[in-house]
Formats: C-alpha cells, sequence, structure tokens
C-alpha cells in the first residue's frame, strides 16, 4: 500500500480542528492535542540530534502514561521505528528484546530502569536511555528532548516499517511482528468505520501499551479526534472510578477484566452508565460472565475481536447483534465474528486447501493488515506466510452465514489474561 498515509499524518489530520480539545488524561493531567502534537514534534527532534536516523529502533520501557502515548507519535514521527517492551518481562527476556531490535535510544520509566539495572549496563555502550519523569545522576530525562526546536515530519508511510511488536507466539521464542504504517493504520481505521470509537470518544485505555490491542485501541482513539482516559495499570474498583470521574464512552477489556470488574467490592452499575461501547477478545468470555454484564449494563454494545499481532490486531469482529436475540438464541454470541473489510478469511486443511463450511482446520487470514515478517528470523515468514495466507495457528470453522467459531490453538499453549505462556514455562 505505497501512498498511504503513515501513522503521524493520519493522527494529524484526524485532530487538524481539535487543538483544544483534550487528547489525553492521566493521573488528573489533561493535555490538548495541541500540546500533545509539539512535544511529539520536539521529541522527535531531541531523537535526531541524539543521531537517530530514518529505520533506526527506538524502544519504550514503562507502564501506561500519557507520555507513553506521545512517543507512539513521536518515534514515527522522528523517522524511527517504535520497539515497545513488555513490561511483565524479566531482566533475561528484556535482554533478549533489546539485542534482538538493537535499539539507539530507550525511553524507561525509573522502576523498570532499576529493575534492569544490570542488563542496561552491560549494553551502555550501545543504548543511550532517556529516563520517563524525574532524571537523577545526569542522566537524559524526556523533558531534555523538548528543550529542542519541532522537527518535520519524517513523512514515513505506506509499507515502511512502524513498528516491531515481541510477541510469544507458540514456538517458545519470542518473535519481532513487523507491523507497517498502511497495516496498521488501516486495521484501526476499518474497526472505526463499523462504529468502534467514534469521533470525539473518550476512551479507556487500561490494557498495557506494548500489547497491540492497547495501541489499536489508543489509536483509534486519535484517529477519532478523541481523549485517552489512561490508566496506568488495570485496577478494578480504580478502574471503576476512572470510567465515571471522566465519562468514559468506549473501553477495551479482556474478560478477565470485565469478570473482576463485576466482583469488584461495591460494584455499582451506575459508574457504568456514561460507556456506549465494549471491545473485548484475547480469550472467550465466560457465558456467567457475558450474562452478568449485560444485565449489569444492558445499555452496552459488546463487540467481540479475534486476531493477532501478525495481523495488525484485528482479523475478524462479532457485532453487537450477535449478543443479544435470535442470534443469541441461535448460539452465535459464540462466534468470533466476520471478517473486517480489509481481510480476507479461509478455512484450511494441512495442504492449505478450503475445507467446507463446518468443518474444523487451520484459520487462515489474508489482507494489507498481515505483517511484513519477523524481525531479525527471515525463514519463518516462508512458513507462516504460506501461499501469500497468514497461517494463524488457530483451529476454526465457518458456518452457513460466514460466521467464524475458534476451536483452539493447534499447538499446545495457555492463555492467561491475555498473555502466551507455554506449558513447558509452567512444569
Amino acid at each position: 500500500m505505497v501512498g498511504f498515509p503513515g501513522y503521524v499524518e493520519s493522527v494529524r489530520v484526524a485532530v487538524a480542528e481539535r487543538h483544544d480539545a483534550p487528547a489525553s488524561v492521566f493521573e488528573g493531567r489533561v493535555r490538548t492535542w495541541g500540546a500533545v502534537l509539539d512535544r511529539a514534534a520536539r521529541i522527535a527532534a531531541g531523537l535526531r540530534a541524539m543521531g537517530v536516523e530514518p529505520g533506526d529502533r527506538v524502544a519504550v520501557l514503562s507502564s501506561n502514561s500519557d507520555d507513553y502515548l506521545t512517543l507512539y507519535l513521536a518515534i514515527p514521527w522522528a523517522g524511527a521505528v517504535l520497539a515497545p517492551l513488555n513490561n511483565r518481562w524479566t531482566a533475561v527476556e528484556n535482554a533478549f528484546a533489546i539485542d534482538d531490535c538493537e535499539p539507539r535510544v530507550l525511553f524507561v520509566s525509573a522502576d523498570l530502569a532499576k529493575a534492569n539495572a544490570a542488563v542496561l549496563a552491560e549494553r551502555a555502550d550501545r543504548l543511550t536511555l532517556v529516563m520517563l519523569g524525574e532524571a537523577s545522576d545526569g542522566a537524559i530525562s524526556i523533558e531534555d528532548l523538548l528543550t529542542h526546536a519541532p522537527a518535520d515530519d519524517a513523512g514515513r508511510g505506506g509499507d515502511d516499517l512502524l513498528a516491531i511488536f515481541y510477541t510469544g507466539g507458540t514456538t517458545g521464542r519470542s518473535k519481532g511482528v513487523m507491523l507497517s504504517h498502511a497495516g496498521f493504520v488501516g486495521n484501526c481505521r476499518t474497526m472505526r468505520d463499523v462504529g468502534l470509537f467514534p469521533a470525539g470518544c473518550r476512551a479507556l485505555v487500561v490494557a498495557p501499551l506494548f500489547h497491540l490491542a492497547a495501541a489499536a485501541a489508543m489509536t483509534m482513539a486519535m484517529l477519532a479526534g478523541g481523549t485517552a482516559v489512561i490508566a496506568r495499570g488495570f485496577d478494578p474498583v480504580g478502574t471503576l472510578d476512572l470510567i465515571a470521574g471522566e465519562d468514559v464512552t468506549d473501553a477495551l477489556l479482556v474478560p478477565t477484566m470485565i469478570q473482576m470488574l463485576l466482583d469488584a467490592p461495591g460494584f455499582d452499575a451506575a459508574k457504568l452508565s456514561s460507556v456506549r461501547t465494549v471491545m473485548y477478545g484475547a480469550s472467550p468470555m465466560p457465558e456467567a460472565t457475558l450474562d452478568r454484564i449485560m444485565a449489569a449494563a444492558p445499555h452496552l454494545e459488546y463487540y467481540q475481536a479475534y486476531g493477532m499481532t501478525e495481523v495488525s490486531c484485528t482479523a475478524t469482529l462479532l457485532a453487537p447483534e450477535y449478543h443479544r436475540g435470535d442470534h443469541r438464541a441461535a448460539g452465535r454470541h459464540r462466534g468470533a465474528g466476520m471478517p473486517i473489510a480489509i481481510t480476507e478469511l479461509m478455512i484450511a486443511d494441512d495442504e492449505g486447501r478450503p475445507v467446507a463450511p463446518g468443518e474444523i482446520g487451520e484459520i487462515l487470514v489474508r489482507g494489507p493488515c498481515v505483517m511484513l515478517g519477523y524481525w531479525n528470523q527471515p525463514e519463518l515468514p516462508a512458513e507462516t506466510l504460506r501461499g501469500g495466507w497468514m497461517h494463524t495457528g488457530d483451529g476454526g470453522r465457518v458456518d452457513e452465514h460466514g460466521l467464524l467459531y475458534v476451536a483452539d490453538r493447534l499447538k499446545d499453549m495457555i492463555v492467561s489474561g491475555g498473555e502466551n505462556i507455554y506449558s513447558a514455562e509452567v512444569e
């Protein structure tokens, strides 16, 4: 998709008339779109002054914050490639990711810098640290980068590499999934076209921003010229208070989070009164949980998303109407939905041939949102992208209406809280 506008340009166009509107809310601090764009342009200039060139990787290791949102803009603004690192990983796992993508710069919060001190010290000769928040002992702070005059957008877009997201997959070794500007932005735009994160929304960002799903929710809010209501992390009581206090209208939640909200001490459904839409995914929604949340908040519209990092987030969506009425009675609420407009779906046998409706096979996905490949693992795409189709490793079937049902992984893996966990690790 050469010529497709890049991440930065897409957001700038979306907020062109909203510079005085709030872009983010984080722990009581509100930043307007004008302020966020200015900060992003200055940080981009600071990165260039540090020697970052187009295509260089810049990593982020932090919990959620409004600065994290700004970095999603600032890093591609400088022409660099964003690499969000998993803040739940061990130091050994972070060392692998850093050595794999070789970032020139790492934006890191103080707590995670301390937890990974030995790893960062061993790589000090090739990795520049920029502290998020207050810096000490002469360290560079993000505030230091803000002293630069705003830089022009590097103009990256189309099939240019936007980001590397690390995912466990099913092989036991972390893989750096390479996503293009066109693939990721196109996926987010397509989801918005069906009604998710409408113009001016106030979107809850509580899932960790190293996860592509959280990044997609935040990006959809940005493309809507809306407001990202950001939580440092998920806490059931705190999240309910944040939703009510900030009049959140749209949210991405995994089923475990929904269950925890319902079980929160003193749960009050009135705190969800401002919310219009909940998008959920990462694991199936238990029947009892769906019944409880629909009874507590019957005004909500529910979308289930099925996808993976390798398809720039979402391949299919289960629309709200499948959660109620005749569709619910027929069990279609257990489906994973229909392909979104920019994806094709096929259920295939071991030879890559389509199977008949109702038969279980491997779920294959094709379209411009499919990844560019795996960073430093050029042999894997040949296996994963056979015949131009992304082989998801998931088993599934499609009914006579074209609705996808996911059966199970084709390889052994456990999903817990949206994270991939290998059985060998548990043992």
